[in-house]
């Protein structure tokens, strides 16, 4: 028996053809790049930019993490 994905599902994991991103990956760099206009262009807290990617999408903050070093994101730490 064939098991069907829901189409909001695949949008999620699938890269779009277009850059290699995903719709969360576009979130995540879209929230990042706002929240740094707001601040002047210094670092975004991840507690910060965590609170806000919610707003979009429901992920833990260890999946935010991943989403970040996949992106190549980098704090100065």
């Amino acid at each position: 028996m064939t098991e069907s994905i829901p189409l909001k599902t695949l949008l999620e994991v699938i890269p779009d053809a277009r850059d290699g991103l995903t719709r969360t990956e576009r979130i995540v760099l879209y929230v990042l790049h706002e929240t740094q206009r707001e601040l002047n262009g210094r670092n975004v807290p991840t507690a910060m930019l965590y609170g806000r990617v919610l707003e979009y999408v429901d992920m833990s903050e260890a999946d935010l993490h991943l989403y970040l070093d996949r992106l190549g994101v980098k704090g100065s730490g």
